[in-house]
């Protein structure tokens, strides 16, 4: 293997691990004060700024990250990604992505069964509440997105407005759930590192297939 081509494969572990460490700092931090106070803080700014038009968008945006919505961007990127470009291993990898996202949220929510906070919500939602669910699949999906896209984005200025508008996605849905009611920030900061760590783990697995395919190719035949 290249030396610059296994140097950048490690940066998604690396990245995956730093992910993996504040996932766990925060889900440790869970009972000491020191992260309710961080949720408070937040807490008060965001809902802060409650108003009619702000509270639609809200929804709005809690809707777009919400299951059936998740659902139909996935299978429709899957039909693009599929009939129009070609890419097969692309689908695979977004399916994964999503996939293990979702299950791996499902688990944790069962291990920690933190309860949702319930003061001053706006709408109502079941479940426990760490890490949050929208803020994991609304990473996980535009994070995916994001990464798929990127390569065949030739110029700096298209690459520079799918990571604002991925950013803007993911940010806004997470801030929806704590505008909301129905998450406290550090479920939602939780359930972005860990999907972090899962989109990055996702990465380096797709990135080693994809050189293995490489060197099979590049063989001669006999």
């Amino acid at each position: 293997m290249k030396p610059n081509l296994k140097k950048n494969i490690s940066y998604p572990l690396l990245t995956a691990a730093l992910s993996l460490a504040i996932f766990a700092i925060i889900a440790l931090s869970i009972s000491d004060n020191q992260i309710h106070r961080f949720d408070d803080t937040l807490i008060t700014w965001i809902q802060g700024m409650e108003s009619p038009n702000m509270t639609r968008w809200m929804e709005l945006f809690t809707w777009i990250g919400s299951g059936l919505p998740v659902v139909a961007i996935t299978l429709i990127s899957m039909i693009v990604l599929y009939v129009f470009l070609g890419h097969r291993r692309e689908l695979l990898f977004l399916g994964c992505v999503i996939a293990g996202s979702a299950i791996l949220n499902t688990l944790l929510k069962l291990v920690f069964q933190r309860a949702r906070p319930t003061i001053h919500r706006i709408i109502e939602a079941t479940g426990y509440s760490f890490p949050s669910g929208h803020s994991m699949a609304a990473f996980s999906l535009y994070g995916g997105l994001a990464f798929l896209i990127w390569k065949h984005v030739p110029t700096t200025v298209g690459r520079i407005a799918i990571i604002v508008v991925s950013a803007a996605f993911i940010l806004t849905i997470g801030m929806s759930r704590i505008y909301l009611g129905v998450h406290y920030p550090s479920d939602v900061v939780g359930g972005y590192f860990l999907s972090g760590c899962w989109l990055a783990t996702c990465i380096w697995f797709y990135q080693r297939y994809l050189e293995r395919i490489s060197l099979l190719q590049s063989k001669p035949l006999t």
